[in-house]
């Protein structure tokens, strides 16, 4: 990537514009189209409960998690800053990823559907339970003095960089299965919803090339 000549700032604004986008879309699909939100929703307004899950997934789990790789990259100063802001929209991420599963199991239970019967939820549960211990290995590693040694940190430093992209690029491909399932279900087609679904998910595939350049590229002081 040197031999190219690529800067990393100009991937990040892209990535960040995306990001903003995505989220303009999912609220304008969640509050305006699917009837907004509301947690204590109870039948025949469930479908308010399910709608926070794809609104933390893909904003608070897939975006927040996708910056938080990217900080190493964009946030100046000590290294010490770097890592705190890391670990700081991972840890958000994980919040959001855990929450977003207890509102459609939530939502689930409340309709008496059966849970766990497809792909994107079989995908959407090994992606949060890789991302928490991912997140507890990095921890351990990098966060706690004298939990592990120097010469461990840089063995493991090759692995963390990969499993995190790997596990970010199945948050990304879950929450493209989710949009998939959910255009089906609702049998939406070519109007002004169907667009806008289908325009998140690429948009949700932009950010995630961005992100895996901001990994790939060198990091610029």
């Amino acid at each position: 990537m040197r031999g190219l000549r690529m800067s990393v700032l100009p991937v990040t604004v892209v990535a960040h514009l995306t990001a903003i986008a995505t989220t303009a879309l999912v609220l304008v699909w969640l509050l305006k189209l699917r009837g907004g939100l509301a947690w204590n929703a109870q039948p025949p307004a469930s479908f308010k409960v399910f709608n926070v899950h794809p609104l933390v997934m893909v904003i608070g789990f897939v975006l927040v998690s996708g910056e938080g790789i990217m900080a190493y990259k964009i946030i100046g100063g000590r290294r010490r800053v770097r890592k705190a802001s890391h670990l700081a929209l991972h840890l958000i991420a994980l919040f959001a990823g855990v929450f977003g599963v207890v509102a459609v199991f939530r939502y689930r239970h409340q309709i008496e559907a059966q849970h766990m019967i497809t792909l994107h939820s079989w995908l959407g549960i090994i992606t949060v339970a890789s991302f928490a211990l991912q997140f507890v290995l990095g921890a351990v590693f990098y966060m706690f003095r004298g939990a592990a040694q120097t010469s461990a940190k840089a063995s493991y430093l090759p692995w963390h960089i990969f499993v995190g992209s790997i596990i970010f690029l199945m948050a990304v491909g879950t929450a493209l299965t989710g949009i998939v399932q959910q255009f089906a279900i609702l049998g939406l087609g070519n109007d002004q919803e169907g667009h806008i679904v289908n325009s998140i998910g690429l948009l949700l595939v932009l950010f995630a090339a961005t992100v895996g350049l901001t990994v790939v590229l060198p990091y610029e002081k």
